[in-house]
């Protein structure tokens, strides 16, 4: 459900429309790139145990002028991080690391440890769920989600554990549609966010001629439309830039993508496979 420049959750919570990833932003540089997000109007962050830039994301929201509950903050569970005592662990060490006594949303970041994509660790992924929904029955996370799951992934955890995931991030972008059509779909169903993590394609949609055509027409440009597009397929874009101007330039998406353009875009080609 949508409300108000946000989107609602199962449980009652708002989560802002557009968050501000950190991916593959350096601690060292985290700092100064929330801050200007946040003087620019973004209340939602999102960052990772793995990104290792915790420290200064957390950093930047505490001296920044903005109350702790009138940010979003998101984090996530290492990959390989498969059992239940070390999903408390890890998530104390985030807490540690930001310099609060809660979060918003926690993510168990992918289904597999990055360096074993595609292993079955469909037990360690229950474990840590566990682990998770104790932290959330607690008072410490107000949500609690998964990241890069698919639609067994998620099956899994709903037919063994208590709490259906609220969120789950996923790689989504212009040229993505049908590849994530039936995840779309199951998410849409159990009533599971999805956000769309690398919007832009991390820059190369940027350079398609469909999407400068179209940004020429709606006078805005090639990342407007993209970000437009994610929230149109009612998913939650989590852009990110180390450049104020272009921090500014993802949060201005007050226009609507046609049908018709919305069709075109639907059908357009991953350009990362080309």
């Amino acid at each position: 459900m949508r409300k108000d420049h946000a989107f609602v959750m199962r449980n009652g919570v708002e989560i802002p429309e557009i968050g501000f990833g950190t991916w593959q932003i350096p601690n060292k540089e985290a700092h100064d790139s929330v801050t200007m997000a946040l003087k620019n109007g973004y209340t939602h962050i999102d960052t990772a145990y793995a990104y290792q830039n915790e420290e200064n994301v957390g950093k930047a929201i505490r001296e920044f002028d903005i109350p702790r509950d009138q940010v979003f903050v998101t984090s996530k569970l290492p990959s390989h991080i498969k059992n239940y005592e070390d999903t408390l662990t890890y998530f104390q060490e985030t807490l540690d690391h930001l310099g609060m006594d809660y979060l918003d949303l926690f993510l168990i970041h992918a289904p597999w440890p990055w360096d074993d994509i595609g292993a079955d660790c469909t037990e360690g992924n229950i474990q840590a769920w566990k682990a998770m929904e104790k932290l959330f029955k607690d008072g410490k996370i107000r949500t609690i989600g998964v990241s890069n799951f698919s639609v067994s992934d998620l099956q899994a955890i709903i037919d063994s554990c208590e709490i259906v995931p609220f969120v789950n991030q996923i790689p989504f972008y212009i040229g993505k549609f049908h590849e994530q059509k039936e995840l779309l779909d199951f998410c849409e169903k159990h009533e599971i966010l999805v956000e769309a993590y690398s919007p832009l394609a991390t820059g190369e949609v940027l350079n398609s001629d469909e999407i400068k055509k179209l940004a020429e027409k709606y006078n805005r440009t090639p990342a407007q439309i993209c970000i437009r597009y994610c929230l149109q397929k009612d998913t939650l874009p989590l852009p990110k830039s180390t450049h104020e101007g272009r921090i500014i330039e993802n949060s201005k998406i007050d226009f609507e993508i046609s049908e018709e353009d919305m069709n075109m875009l639907d059908d357009m080609e991953d350009v990362r496979k080309k």
